[in-house]
């Protein structure tokens, strides 16, 4: 929870999915809560060339911690400190490899991966953990689920290792869209996971990696019910830093209607699973879109699907700004901005740019 009279900035990326040719940018803006007409869109950055190979992408953006980005993608992941315009490119995980180790015989894939950016500060190391979730391919081309694998990188060491797999507490699913804000917090990072339940439907909870003892958790969460409609839901793991705990966010998925209302829930006490409490409801909000963010104790961000404009929603004045930040895809994530005087690490293995100004 920020104050509302403080200057809020944001940064987001367009073009996030990008090939030869192309730039990725990442306009960075900022407002005051207190004066929501009073916004600046400053000019975006553009990464080097040589971080833009053919047939290269970037999904996801993390961050920040402690000023610093972690930017996901293949071949390649980038970590940045936009405050120095610094840059590096990460070591890639042998994904070839480890799954080569498995029987070749079940011909698996990469269905999906999840990734959790944060600090060790017992080490004062920042590392990566990915999940990725591996499927099977059989005989006659139909495909089953197979098993995870959870890998932990760190930058100290500048490598990658693979956790035995029972050091995973499955069984688990992870939400890509529910997981999509990023949710660090007391040296752990946070998705929103679930498990089918036996007779049919799901079982919620939050799957917490600590980045300090490099172990997972599930923290189980209460049956959380939308106040305003009965029908399919989604539920968006967001921060509250001022408290030192996590929330969720609760909102019907797109589709269904156009005018929306959001549910606030926040554990009063990190870690204690009786805590959950409802805070508030906010809206109805006429909106036709994706949920991109939740920033403060009543912000609330979406692109919106018609003109592919970026959307603040205050909802304790009950006061909706266009950001003037457009995008006809679905290419656009949105991360709180902090400034930085955390210099990247120097390993002759990393090469280090400066991000030049795009004009």
């Amino acid at each position: 929870m920020y104050s509302q009279k403080q200057h809020q900035r944001f940064w987001s990326i367009r073009r996030l999915f990008y090939y030869s040719g192309a730039q990725i940018q990442f306009p960075l803006m900022f407002w005051i809560f207190d004066e929501p007409e009073n916004h600046v869109l400053t000019s975006p950055l553009n990464l080097p060339s040589i971080y833009i190979p053919d047939k290269s992408f970037c999904n996801e953006i993390f961050g920040p911690c402690n000023g610093l980005y972690y930017l996901q993608g293949f071949p390649n992941s980038i970590l940045i400190n936009p405050s120095l315009k610094q840059c590096i490119i990460l070591s890639s995980p042998e994904r070839a490899f480890l799954l080569s180790k498995k029987k070749k015989k079940e011909r698996a894939f990469l269905y999906s991966e999840f990734a959790g950016f944060g600090f060790d500060h017992k080490t004062n190391d920042y590392k990566v953990v990915l999940l990725q979730d591996v499927w099977l391919k059989k005989a006659n081309g139909e495909q089953e689920k197979g098993y995870w694998i959870a890998l932990l990188y760190s930058f100290n060491s500048d490598s990658w290792r693979e956790f035995n797999a029972e050091d995973l507490p499955l069984p688990f699913e992870v939400s890509r869209e529910s997981s999509a804000v990023y949710t660090f917090m007391n040296s752990c990072f946070h998705w929103w996971s679930y498990v089918d339940k036996v007779g049919g439907g799901i079982e919620d909870f939050v799957l917490a990696f600590n980045m300090v003892d490099e172990t997972f958790r599930k923290i189980k969460v209460p049956k959380i019910e939308y106040s305003c409609f009965s029908g399919e839901c989604s539920k968006t793991l967001t921060p509250f830093v001022e408290s030192d705990t996590i929330g969720v966010i609760v909102y019907p998925i797109t589709g269904i209607g156009i005018d929306k209302c959001f549910d606030v829930w926040m554990m009063r006490n990190y870690c204690d699973e009786e805590s959950w409490i409802k805070l508030y409801s906010a809206g109805p909000v006429p909106m036709d879109s994706k949920f991109v963010g939740f920033y403060g104790i009543n912000g609330f961000l979406w692109k919106d699907n018609d003109d592919g404009r970026l959307v603040l929603y205050d909802s304790e004045n009950d006061k909706t700004m266009d950001l003037q930040v457009y995008e006809n895809d679905d290419s656009i994530r949105v991360v709180r901005y902090m400034e930085s005087i955390v210099s990247l690490p120097k390993f002759e293995s990393w090469v280090k740019y400066t991000i030049a100004p795009c004009y």
